[in-house]
């Protein structure tokens, strides 16, 4: 226990201390119109973004919205071409949609979801057909089916079962590790074949829990990188779970910068830091061999370019309804270092990126 807390001391002052010098702008346009919509078709709120190996853009909407006023289902997976133009949309009226989160593809294009709503994973082949399913749904002829509670303390969590997924990510060997989410707060491994492994972590702010591990990313040598949003935090894990470091954000905030939606929150924010900046909403991690991690907050609206380390190279982005602004970020697809592809919960919308490389 001793050690674990001294790793703790050790990760966080290294990646403060790391991130003392300025951090540089990185300039960078936004494609006007990228997506090309049907007349008849309308996103939701987008919260899901990812791209295969043609460059096909696989967009996670809470769109296709249906049921009453409260409780409505609001999940469609949509698919565009490399330009921007509409393909199809994948899983028409699909069993699993409630409420879409994320959409990550894999290294055989298969296409996965995470349906917070739903409490399921389902991977998809590039065909677009279900091949595999996690988690169970509450079925809809048990009496007092309704939304998930939160009682305190949290019930124990189940193998098999997720209560408000969130992500999902893989390591070379296939394996796929699963961010649950809301409720659960810990990370599940199923191996290639779909078998439970295990899973780790707990409610709390210590080394290895969380507070809504709301995004989840590999590397090339298999740590797991977990955006601990309530917590502020980076937290880093080797593939069987054991805590290597955590990353901190702590970038000095314009005192112009606005709120996308409600009132600027007033820093410190005490509590759950979901809304503090640096606060990581969605990571993602370039290809190798020279990887980079993505990381956005909800304000001040940023983006963050790290190294896998954590020190920050350079930050891109702002609050706002225009292009190069953001609103809630909730997904960052990033097949190359300078391409980003930024789904958005408050603008509706994907938007293409284009970076300029750092000097």
């Amino acid at each position: 226990m001793k050690r674990r807390a001294l790793l703790f001391i050790l990760a966080l002052a290294g990646s403060v201390f790391a991130q003392q010098a300025p951090v540089p702008q990185i300039s960078f346009r936004s494609v006007p119109d990228f997506l090309k919509l049907p007349a008849d078709l309308y996103l939701g709120e987008a919260a899901g973004v990812a791209v295969n190996s043609k460059g096909d853009v696989f967009v996670f909407s809470r769109g296709s919205t249906t049921g009453p006023a409260y409780g409505a289902s609001a999940a469609q997976l949509l698919e565009f071409n490399s330009s921007g133009k509409f393909l199809r949309e994948i899983g028409h009226n699909l069993y699993a949609w409630s409420f879409a989160h994320a959409v990550k593809v894999d290294r055989e294009d298969n296409i996965w979801v995470a349906d917070k709503g739903s409490d399921m994973v389902v991977k998809f082949n590039p065909e677009g057909r279900v091949v595999m399913v996690f988690g169970r749904k509450l079925e809809a002829s048990d009496e007092g089916t309704e939304p998930l509670k939160h009682p305190k303390p949290p019930l124990p969590p189940v193998d098999g079962l997720f209560r408000q997924v969130t992500d999902v990510a893989w390591d070379a060997a296939g394996n796929t590790y699963i961010s649950d989410g809301y409720v659960n707060s810990r990370i599940a491994k199923v191996d290639k074949d779909g078998n439970w492994l295990k899973s780790w972590g707990e409610p709390g702010d210590k080394p290895g829990q969380f507070n809504t591990p709301h995004s989840i990313a590999v590397d090339a040598n298999g740590n797991v990188y977990v955006a601990d949003r309530g917590n502020r935090r980076i937290q880093v894990f080797d593939g069987a779970g054991k805590f290597l470091r955590q990353i901190v954000i702590d970038v000095p905030v314009d005192a112009n910068a606005r709120a996308a939606i409600g009132k600027k929150p007033e820093l410190p924010i005490a509590g759950n830091q979901a809304m503090a900046p640096g606060a990581p909403w969605a990571i993602c991690i370039t290809p190798a061999p020279n990887q980079v991690l993505y990381s956005s907050d909800g304000f001040p609206g940023r983006i963050y370019k790290l190294d896998l380390e954590g020190k920050v190279l350079g930050m891109l982005g702002e609050t706002g309804k225009q292009l190069k602004q953001f609103g809630w970020i909730h997904e960052i697809a990033c097949p190359s270092e300078n391409l980003l592809f930024v789904s958005e919960l408050l603008n509706w919308r994907v938007q293409k990126l284009i970076l300029e490389p750092i000097h």
